[in-house]
């Protein structure tokens, strides 16, 4: 399944469902709002902690299901989706890159990405390695991840979550812990494989925004 747009229609977490005219999403562009994603449009969405950006990453995942109002992709609810449905859209056009990485420490920083890419096939070993080396981590690629630091985990984190096709990528602050140098190499690296297919970037952000040019900006 190619999605092709994902469109909120006055979703809210039902966690604010007694904030409405509050502060918890005053002004908000995001929710209780129309809304479309399109691809292959790039989209930053800015908001405060605790406004719901790795809400809206959970619930366009397919991973959380408690808020009002609707989200489609191609015009479709996502609550009729099947967990056959789910899986193959998880599979081949929907990635995520989540905020607490999820990294398996006991396993080498190669063998993390590599155990996602072996369920797509999307790259050979060959390339992963040169995406190590874009991101400097090339003489950390047989590390065991638990003892990198966090933003070589990020790293690690950010080339696993590109190890297969993808119409959207959602990227939940993605480069928190990386320096402006890792930042732009980061950036450089997912925009690239992303225009490869037409794929839009969905990333979030408290104050560090991935380096990528030509988004549109939204607050959430």
């Amino acid at each position: 399944m190619t999605i092709d747009t994902i469109q909120l229609d006055n979703a809210l977490p039902r966690v604010f469902r007694d904030s409405q005219g509050g502060t918890a999403v005053a002004g908000s562009q995001v929710w209780l709002s129309q809304l479309t994603f399109s691809r292959p449009e790039s989209y930053m969405v800015a908001a405060a902690s605790g406004a719901g950006k790795s809400s809206l990453c959970s619930f366009i995942y397919g991973n959380r299901n408690d808020y009002e109002g609707r989200i489609l992709f191609n015009g479709v609810d996502i609550r009729s989706f099947s967990v056959d449905t789910w899986c193959a859209i998880r599979r081949e056009s929907l990635a995520l890159l989540p905020q607490e990485m999820r990294v398996f420490p006991e396993l080498t920083a190669m063998d993390n990405v590599l155990l996602k890419n072996r369920l797509t096939d999307r790259f050979t070993a060959a390339e992963i390695r040169r995406m190590f080396d874009r991101l400097d981590m090339s003489d950390k690629a047989d590390v065991a991840a638990g003892h990198l630091s966090v933003g070589q985990q990020q790293r690690v984190a950010i080339i696993r979550s590109l190890c297969q096709p993808f119409s959207f990528i959602l990227l939940d602050e993605p480069v928190s812990h990386l320096d402006e140098r890792n930042n732009r190499a980061a950036a450089a690296l997912i925009t690239e494989i992303a225009a490869a297919q037409q794929a839009s970037i969905i990333a979030t952000s408290v104050g560090n925004p991935l380096s990528i040019d030509n988004f549109k900006a939204l607050s959430l």
